[in-house]
């Protein structure tokens, strides 16, 4: 009897590991099969993705994954979300994989599996130009309302940094902060640096400013993510971030998208 136990027992850990390893292979397979990659973006969040005034999908990440599905030979589906949709929307199956300006950090990972950082950022302090802000000091005082995106990294970092600040987070892009600025909701905001400044050109020239002191440690990681048993995805993804830096399409994409602004006028 001790041996037909052991013996069960026995294939029914190979049967688990067998139907792990089937999971962990069929990901990939599954796409490519399906003819469609599905990608969970943040569509109000120019130039990263954003909605152009064509109607059509558009920004950074809607090239990268372009890409991704045509080397895979498949069609590309884009899933727009807001912030706090992403991650559940990745866990329940909706999409195969995240495509967002998301810093990888440890509570996150603890869901998702974040492939090797695309671009680093630092977060940063903005307000108005004429605003008498100069330090971290004089924006973490009671009296001063800091605007940042709820469930962002951001937010972590203005609570953390600015605890005696009043801290009204939003729904959306990085865009809702500067506007929220600019009409006088909040005194200041919290966002990566190059969130800030991508938006910057759509507003009134030098009405605002970012404080020379960034905040946190140093520079920040963004990653795109998959599924914890989308092994073989991630793997690929990497992969695929490896081969266009080679190739100089990876540059083409950050020049196009993160530091020039010709893109507002093709989309």
């Amino acid at each position: 009897m001790k041996q037909i136990k052991l013996v069960s027992i026995v294939l029914a850990l190979l049967f688990t590991v067998f139907l792990t390893a089937t999971s962990f292979a069929s990901n990939l397979e599954d796409i490519v099969k399906r003819g469609e990659l599905r990608v969970a973006v943040q569509s109000g969040a120019p130039p990263y993705a954003f909605i152009d005034k064509t109607g059509v999908p558009a920004g950074s990440m809607v090239d990268f994954t372009q890409g991704m599905a045509d080397a895979m030979g498949v069609k590309l589906k884009i899933l727009d979300y807001d912030w706090d949709g992403l991650i559940p929307a990745l866990l329940s199956g909706k999409a195969d994989i995240l495509a967002a300006d998301m810093t990888p950090t440890l509570k996150r990972a603890l869901k998702v599996t974040f492939t090797d950082p695309w671009i680093y950022v630092q977060p940063c302090i903005f307000t108005k130009t004429e605003a008498k802000f100069q330090t971290l000091a004089d924006v973490n005082k009671p009296g001063v309302t800091v605007g940042v995106l709820l469930g962002s990294t951001g937010e972590v970092i203005a609570k953390k940094y600015l605890p005696n600040a009043k801290i009204k987070s939003y729904k959306g892009g990085g865009r809702m902060i500067v506007q929220a600025l600019t009409a006088g909701h909040v005194d200041a905001g919290v966002n990566d640096d190059l969130a800030v400044l991508t938006v910057l050109p759509d507003f009134p020239p030098n009405s605002i400013r970012l404080l020379d002191k960034r905040l946190g440690q140093g520079k920040d990681p963004l990653a795109f993510a998959v599924r914890p048993d989308s092994v073989n995805l991630w793997q690929w993804l990497n992969l695929y971030f490896k081969t266009i830096r080679a190739n100089g399409e990876y540059d083409k994409n950050i020049t196009y998208w993160m530091e020039g602004i010709e893109w507002k006028k093709d989309h």
